[in-house]
C-alpha cells in the first residue's frame, strides 16, 4: 500500500452487505431400527428394512442431490439379572441421510418414510450450495457499499476519490437460525411398505430463507480535502 501524502490523502472503509435467498437444498437424516431375540435375524430385519428405504429414495429420481449410508450398528442386550453373559435381545440400527432439491418431493418423501415401522426422519435442514449465486451477489454488494461509503467521506471533506490502493475479502458467510430438529417417529404398528403413500398425505414444508453476509475492507486515494 502507497503511503498518503496531502497531495493523495487515504480513506479506508469497510463494506458489507447482508441478503435473504430462499434455499438450495434441504437434507433429512433417516434413522432405521430393528430388534430381535436372534442376532442373525436383526440383521436380516435391518439389512431388509434399509434396501426398502434406499429404494425409496431412489424412486425420487434427479429430485436426489445426495444419498449416503452413515453409522450402521447392531449391539446385544445383556440381561441384567443373572451369572454370566447372557444375551436377552439384540439391537440393530443404521442411519441414512439424502439431500434433495425438490422440495415438493421433499415433503412426499419426508411423509413416507416417517409412515413406516421402526424408522425416525429428522430435519430438513435447508442450505445453499457451495457455488452459489447468492455468494457472489453478496460480495458485490458488499464492495459497492464500501465505494458508496468511500465516496461520502470524501465529499465530506470537498473531496472525492482518485483510485483504489487496496481491497480486502472479509469472507462470506451463510447463517441461518440454529437447526430446529424436526423428527417424525412412526408408530412400531404403521402401514405396511408401499401403503405409506395412500393412506399418510404429504406434509407441507416451508422452506427457511438463508442469510448471506459478506464484508469487504477497501482502501482509496482521494484529491485534497477542503478544510476551510
Amino acid at each position: 500500500m502507497t503511503h498518503p501524502t496531502p497531495e493523495a490523502p487515504h480513506v479506508g472503509v469497510r463494506g458489507e452487505a447482508t441478503i435473504e435467498v430462499e434455499p438450495e437444498l434441504a437434507a433429512i437424516a433417516i434413522t432405521v431400527t430393528a430388534r430381535g431375540t436372534d442376532r442373525r435375524n436383526t440383521l436380516k430385519d435391518i439389512t431388509s428394512r434399509n434396501n426398502h428405504i434406499l429404494e425409496l429414495i431412489k424412486e425420487y429420481g434427479d429430485a436426489i442431490e445426495k444419498l449416503e449410508t452413515g453409522a450402521f450398528v447392531i449391539t446385544p442386550e445383556l440381561r441384567e439379572r443373572g451369572r454370566g453373559e447372557r444375551i436377552r435381545a439384540y439391537h440393530g440400527s443404521v442411519r441414512i441421510s439424502a439431500t434433495l432439491t425438490d422440495f415438493t418431493a421433499l415433503g412426499e418423501l419426508t411423509t413416507r418414510l416417517a409412515d413406516l415401522d421402526l424408522t425416525r426422519v429428522d430435519g430438513p435442514w435447508w442450505s445453499l450450495r457451495h457455488d452459489s449465486p447468492a455468494y457472489r451477489t453478496a460480495r458485490q454488494q458488499a464492495v459497492r457499499a464500501a465505494v458508496q461509503r468511500a465516496r461520502e467521506y470524501a465529499e465530506a471533506l470537498g473531496a472525492h476519490l482518485s483510485a483504489l490502493i487496496e481491497l480486502d475479502d472479509e469472507g462470506v458467510q451463510q447463517s441461518a437460525p440454529y437447526p430446529r430438529e424436526r423428527s417424525m417417529r412412526a408408530a412400531f404398528a404403521a402401514a405396511p411398505a408401499g401403503a405409506a403413500q395412500d393412506t399418510a398425505p404429504a406434509i407441507d414444508l416451508e422452506p427457511e430463507r438463508q442469510t448471506v453476509y459478506a464484508q469487504v475492507t477497501a482502501h482509496f486515494t482521494m484529491t485534497p480535502p477542503d478544510l476551510e
